[in-house]
C-alpha cells in the first residue's frame, strides 16, 4: 500500500514554508508576466498542452518558472504529469511514487493512484524509495506552483515520474503507454529542467569565443542584428582564458549554447528532431539536467504527430530566459533557466 503523504523537505531552504510568504511570492512572480506580442503568447495559452520550466530555488528560478505556469489553461485541466529527472539516485529507466499525496506549505496535491496503479501494471517503471522521492528537488520544486495555479481545483490530481536513465526501446513503450493520457485534453504536462550548469563546480566549461547574437532571442534577451554570413562557431569544449575573446563573454556563449538547445526543441514533431537533439547534447555536453524528460517528451512528441500534417504538429514557444548570474571568467559560475510552452494546433 502507498505511504501517507511525501513531506515538502526542501520548505524553509529552497523556498519559504510559510504559507503567506510562499503565495506572495507566487502570486508576485506571476503577476509580472506580461503578453508578447511577437511571440503571440498571451496568458493562459488555451491550446497549450505542455511546459518547461526549471526547477532552483525560488530566489533564483521562480520569475522564469512562472512565465510557463501562468501559461497553463487551468479552468480545463484535471491531471498533471510531472516529469523530472533524477539528480541523486541512479535509476536505470522511469520511477513512480509510492505516496498518495504530496506535501506543500500552501496545500497537499493528491496523487493519481488510479493512474499510477495503471502505469506500474505496464512493467515499465520502478517505484521511487521513499528517500530517493523526498531527497529529490526536480519534482517538489513545481509542486507549490501548481497548487497556487490549481487553488481553486482541491481535486486536481497528480502523477510525478522520475527520469532516470531509460534506454531508447524504454522510450519507445512509455511513448506508446503515454499517449493514451495525452491525448486526454484534461491531462496536462510539466517538464522539470534548468538549462546549462557552467563552471568548474559543475565539470561544465564549454566556450563559443565567436558567439553570434541568438537568432531567435528568448525574452529578455534583446534582438541584435545577425552576421551577414552564418555559420555555427567552433566550439571549445573546456574554456581557457588564453583562448577567451574579449568580445564574447563567457556569459553570452552560454546564452548561445542555451539558445541553440531551444531552437532544436522548437518543432518536436520534425523527423530527426529526437537525433539532432541528441546530437546536440552530445557536441556541447551541456549540462541540461533535465535532458532526459525532455527526450522522453521528444520521443512522446514523435510517437503521437510524426505522421500527421504539419497544421496539426505542435510547436514550442520559449518566453523566458535567464541565468542566475553572468560568467565573466572561469571562476565563475551559473545555471540558466528556461520556460517554454508546448502549443497543439486545435
Amino acid at each position: 500500500m502507498p505511504s501517507s503523504a511525501r513531506e515538502a523537505t526542501h520548505a524553509g531552504s529552497w523556498y519559504s514554508a510559510s504559507e503567506t510568504q510562499l503565495r506572495q511570492q507566487l502570486s508576485t512572480n506571476l503577476s509580472k508576466v506580461t503578453p508578447i506580442p511577437e511571440l503571440n503568447y498571451h496568458h493562459p495559452v488555451v491550446d497549450a498542452k505542455a511546459i518547461i520550466a526549471p526547477h532552483a530555488g525560488y530566489s533564483y528560478s521562480g520569475p522564469t518558472a512562472a512565465w510557463a505556469y501562468a501559461s497553463i489553461p487551468v479552468d480545463k485541466i484535471k491531471r498533471v504529469f510531472l516529469l523530472g529527472p533524477s539528480h541523486h539516485a541512479y535509476i536505470p529507466g522511469v520511477a513512480l511514487s509510492g505516496f498518495k499525496s504530496y506535501e506543500t506549505p500552501v496545500g497537499d496535491i493528491t496523487l493519481d493512484l488510479k493512474t499510477i496503479d495503471e502505469l506500474k501494471a505496464t512493467g515499465i517503471f520502478s517505484t521511487m524509495k521513499s528517500s530517493v522521492d523526498e531527497d529529490e528537488h526536480s519534482l517538489e520544486m513545481h509542486l507549490p506552483y501548481i497548487r497556487h495555479m490549481f487553488r481553486d481545483k482541491p481535486d486536481l490530481t497528480l502523477v510525478p515520474i522520475l527520469v532516470g536513465h531509460p534506454t531508447a526501446d524504454t522510450l519507445d513503450e512509455l511513448s506508446k503507454v503515454l499517449a493514451k493520457y495525452w491525448e486526454d485534453d484534461e491531462t496536462f504536462f510539466i517538464i522539470s529542467s534548468d538549462f546549462c550548469h557552467w563552471g568548474t563546480r559543475f565539470s561544465c566549461t564549454p566556450y563559443y569565443p565567436n558567439a553570434p547574437p541568438p537568432p531567435y532571442p528568448v525574452p529578455p534577451v534583446p534582438h541584435e542584428t545577425p552576421p551577414a554570413s552564418f555559420s555555427p562557431p567552433d566550439l571549445i569544449r573546456k574554456f581557457t582564458p588564453s583562448q577567451s575573446n574579449r568580445d564574447t563573454p563567457i556569459w553570452k556563449s552560454i546564452q548561445y549554447m542555451d539558445h541553440e538547445g531551444m531552437d532544436l526543441l522548437r518543432h518536436p514533431a520534425e523527423e530527426g528532431a529526437v537525433r539532432r537533439w541528441e546530437a546536440y547534447l552530445w557536441k556541447t555536453k551541456n549540462t541540461i539536467c533535465g535532458r532526459n524528460p525532455i527526450t522522453a517528451l521528444l520521443y512522446l512528441i514523435q510517437h503521437i504527430y510524426l505522421d500527421k500534417p504539419d497544421s496539426q504538429k505542435p510547436e514550442f514557444t520559449f518566453v523566458r530566459y535567464e541565468q542566475s548570474s553572468k560568467c565573466l571568467d572561469g571562476g565563475d559560475s551559473s545555471v540558466s533557466y528556461v520556460s517554454g510552452v508546448l502549443r497543439v494546433p486545435k
